[in-house]
């Protein structure tokens, strides 16, 4: 497990240097002031969490389910959180905003307080044992 988080790690923070570069200088005359905010919302959000990948596949052995579903949890929630802003800023741009994006969103929002209570709580029980 260790090796899918930290290669999920590099390849989200990849992608969100990618997209940020893209977001700052090829999408400024396709998108509103509001519009960009959001899409560096994911951006921010994806490397947030790709740099938090990178420190629980180093810190955490994931020995035991609570680690396993914290790991997945944040590769989840990264991926339906960001992906589906990127998806509905780009397709809201091009004319045929894809609606069925945006429930989407706060279920990747959920999963990533739901990985946070779990890394807080692996935390506290290594700290503890």
């Amino acid at each position: 497990m260790n090796e899918l988080v930290l290669i999920c790690g590099g390849v989200y923070g990849t992608l969100a240097v990618v997209f940020g570069a893209f977001g700052a200088h090829g999408l400024k005359k396709y998108l509103d002031v509001n519009q960009l905010k959001s899409f560096e919302t994911g951006v921010k959000y994806q490397m947030y969490h790709a740099l938090l990948l990178i420190l629980v596949g180093i810190i955490f052995p994931f020995d035991g389910f609570s680690q396993n579903l914290m790991a997945w949890f944040f590769i989840l929630g990264t991926f339906f959180f960001s992906f589906s802003i990127y998806g509905l800023i780009l397709s809201a741009a091009k004319g045929s905003k894809m609606a069925f994006l945006g429930p989407v969103t706060p279920l990747g929002g959920l999963l990533l307080v739901m990985g946070w209570i779990l890394f807080t709580v692996n935390v506290v029980s290594a700290t503890v044992n």
